[in-house]
């Protein structure tokens, strides 16, 4: 019996399947995007598909702690948008 990975949504802060949760990873030219399939290689950070809690990480500055990056007002925004896109 295989065991499931685990990971922390950095907006709300409760354990999930990794599965259920949506990979933001910071690249190598220090560019934060969305990485639905789990696999771009970089600093990654794990946020429920929920824009709530993308809300709570930019409250909180949690993700640009998770990622060690600054993120502009411009970066949540196009998270965001991402999010409501893939809900679809």
């Amino acid at each position: 019996m295989k065991k499931t990975p685990m990971r922390m949504c950095v907006g709300c802060r409760e354990m999930k399947p990794k599965r259920e949760l949506i990979r933001v990873v910071r690249t190598a030219e220090k560019n934060v995007e969305l990485d639905p399939g789990g696999k771009k290689p970089g600093r990654g950070a794990y946020l429920c598909n929920d824009p709530a809690c993308l809300k709570r990480a930019k409250k909180a500055k949690s993700l640009e702690r998770a990622l060690n990056v600054s993120c502009d007002e411009e970066v949540y925004r196009r998270l965001e948008e991402e999010m409501l896109h893939d809900e679809r």
